[in-house]
């Protein structure tokens, strides 16, 4: 069986999930590569993988690795988005409560509030 190859769009491509990966991953400087290696736990794409294709990037990239890499990142797009949307209803039901509580202290203390 002969190994399928892409080349430089197919790269440019690759190179930029992996950067927004690894920001996303990253818990701050010299994290990088924790970064990568928990992302390789979490999808089984090697860390040096991460690596190669933000510090060396190659002139191609097998097809199956092009392919591993593209539903991580969609798999990691979906996870960003679940935990932003916790965030946000966990954000609106604070706001909820908060006004809630300044509606009920204004009606009963008949004073003025804080």
């Amino acid at each position: 069986m002969t190994a399928k190859f892409i080349y430089q769009s197919g790269i440019s491509e690759a190179s930029m999930w992996a950067s927004n990966m690894v920001l996303r991953e990253s818990r701050g400087l010299g994290d990088t590569e924790n970064a990568m290696r928990r992302l390789e736990h979490r999808y089984g794409i090697p860390w040096r993988t991460f690596w190669n294709l933000r510090y060396r990037p190659p002139a191609d990239i097998l097809v199956g690795v092009w392919r591993q890499l593209h539903a991580a990142y969609e798999a990691e797009c979906s996870r960003q988005e679940r935990l932003l949307a916790h965030e946000r209803h966990i954000a609106e039901a604070t706001v909820l409560a908060f006004e809630a509580l300044d509606s009920a202290s204004s009606d009963g203390a008949g004073g003025e509030g804080i």
